[in-house]
């Protein structure tokens, strides 16, 4: 038997997605004797003179009946003697294209139906355009309603070569076209006598045997879901393996903060398992504390990495435009952070292709955007890593999806652990997040940090330490806690790199690895601290900061 196949059906208004695929699970035999009469009772006072409707079997909203179209998604489950499926109806009307997006963010399939009366719409270009944007590489265009235009060879080919045109300007690979005709089953379930001229197979044998190549990311990569720590003896990263495997003792790298770690244990649900693979839930933890919350990516033996300014291509849902300078909420990965869309490059004609420029988007619309993000995140390419590369915006006032998209391109690269501004002596290392700045955006009211500095100091070095929004004395300790290091600066100079454990509190300003003013007095009050530090979870770690940091010591948000 082939792997499940998760399909998207979508089209215009009426090309008859909904009966498509209730004729396809009524054929196959794939309903239970209660909802098969119940569906030729329905029927009875339907439009179809007592037919069989087969839309009534995924049109489920009172209004959709109502109406005779599709509003929501309706996923159904069904499984044949050669394959399991996950079909996704969408709507085909331009009010509810964010619903069907949701849908195609799904499917590794679409099936686009099309009118052989009306051939290739400008819905049915938008909806193609849009299931390229998600990542859908396989499409079947169904040329449906064959028996209202006499079964035409003529008009079929017409038809094939409207989708030709279209497939060439969108890039579209696989492209499987069948004439059919839903209502009556002509080439749904088996060959139709009707259309004896097409010599390839009916769409559910297509859809039973086609090859889905999935292309594997590179290496492995899991975003991090959520941090377990029932208590202070154990703590481990959650999430789901996105692409690769993972062994006990394979060496990992933390991202944004690039810290090194080796595989301690990897547990799947309740059971320790020595690896773990694609697809798979799974609880890791490592053989040293790292810096690790919700939003990180776990990383090995790839590229990924991270940046503060994206390149996007845009699907608009929200009723209210995009305006340029106002700020969202970035979802990307597990990772939500605000961004302000600060370029719209163009906005592209579903019915044309034509790039235009714009300085807003209306719902349904289409466009390249820049998109700023107030700190570095882990992203990639939509084409390179799926799950870092596709997004969608939330409007922070009204909590709405405003859009979704892919990243086409990234900039503004954030330092790794190796080349950010830090600490280094011997084989101890430490980040020096404290020559940070922080700015306020006048046009998008957000704070935005910005890090100015490259360089690595070492004992001897002199380091900056006034800057636009930072001014520190001239001698004073730092205590990078994710790093467990402890460094003296002296009239300006790197004293001395230890570890956080050699580390005597004395009569010295203390601050943390950002900057922010360590409220303690003495070396039990020191002690007490790290102790706090190191049995808080994240929840406690927000009342830690309370209690223990002030920023406006030696840091404040300069106008920019």
């Amino acid at each position: 038997m082939k792997g499940l196949l998760k399909f998207i059906t979508c089209g215009s208004v009426d090309d008859g997605k909904s009966t498509l695929i209730g004729h396809i699970l009524y054929d196959a035999k794939l309903l239970y004797a209660d909802q098969e009469k119940t569906l030729e009772l329905d029927s009875r006072v339907g439009s179809r003179s007592g037919d069989i409707d087969y839309s009534l079997l995924l049109d489920g909203l009172m209004a959709e009946r109502e109406q005779g179209i599709t509003i929501d998604v309706a996923y159904r489950y069904f499984t044949t003697d050669h394959r399991s499926f996950i079909v996704a109806d969408t709507p085909g009307h331009e009010e509810y294209t964010r619903n069907m997006a949701v849908g195609a963010s799904f499917a590794d399939l679409a099936v686009i139906l099309v009118d052989a009366s009306q051939g290739v719409l400008i819905q049915t270009r938008r909806h193609a355009r849009i299931c390229k944007l998600m990542g859908i590489r396989y499409f079947v265009f169904a040329v449906n309603k064959m028996d209202l235009i006499n079964y035409s060879e003529e008009r079929f080919h017409q038809i094939t070569e409207q989708i030709k045109e279209l497939g060439n300007e969108l890039s579209l690979d696989n492209i499987k076209i069948i004439p059919l005709s839903a209502t009556e089953g002509d080439n749904v379930t088996k060959k139709s006598d009707n259309i004896t001229w097409y010599d390839g197979e009916p769409l559910l044998e297509y859809l039973e045997n086609v090859d889905i190549d999935s292309e594997e990311d590179n290496g492995f990569y899991m975003p991090v879901q959520r941090v377990c720590r029932p208590d202070h003896t154990f703590r481990g990263f959650q999430g789901q393996i996105e692409s690769g495997s993972i062994s006990v003792g394979d060496e990992i790298i933390t991202l944004p903060s690039s810290e090194k770690a080796k595989v301690k244990s990897i547990l799947v649900t309740d059971r320790e398992e020595q690896s773990a693979f694609k697809g798979q839930p799974v609880t890791i933890t490592l053989d040293k504390e790292v810096d690790v919350s919700r939003g990180c990516v776990i990383v090995k033996d790839t590229d990924i990495a991270v940046y503060k300014k994206l390149t996007v291509s845009l699907l608009w849902m929200d009723d209210v435009p995009l305006s340029i300078g106002k700020d969202y909420i970035v979802k990307l990965g597990t990772k939500l952070i605000p961004g302000i869309v600060t370029k719209i490059d163009y906005a592209v004609d579903v019915n044309t292709g034509e790039h235009i420029k714009t300085e807003t988007l209306s719902k349904n619309g289409i466009a390249l955007c820049e998109i700023l993000l107030t700190e570095a995140i882990v992203a990639d390419l939509f084409t390179s890593h799926k799950t870092l590369g596709e997004l969608i915006l939330i409007d922070r006032v009204s909590n709405m999806t405003s859009a979704c998209g892919v990243v086409e391109n990234l900039s503004e690269r954030g330092g790794s652990f190796s080349n950010r501004a830090s600490f280094r002596y011997g084989d101890i290392e430490a980040r020096g997040d404290i020559f940070e700045e922080f700015y306020f955006d006048t046009a998008s009211f957000n704070v935005l940090k910005y890090q100015p500095v490259s360089s690595t100091y070492t004992v001897g070095d002199e380091i900056p330490t006034k800057g636009e929004s930072y001014q520190y004395p001239d001698s004073f300790d730092i205590v990078v806690l994710r790093d467990s290091t402890a460094i003296k600066i002296r009239d300006k100079k790197v004293a001395e790199i230890i570890p956080v454990s050699e580390y005597e509190f004395g009569t010295f300003p203390l601050v943390n690895g950002r900057g922010f003013e360590i409220l303690v007095s003495s070396q039990e009050e020191f002690s007490a601290f790290l102790d706090d530090y190191r049995v808080s979870d994240e929840a406690g770690r927000r009342t830690l900061f309370s209690k223990y940091f002030r920023f406006e010591t030696y840091r404040k948000i300069t106008i920019h």
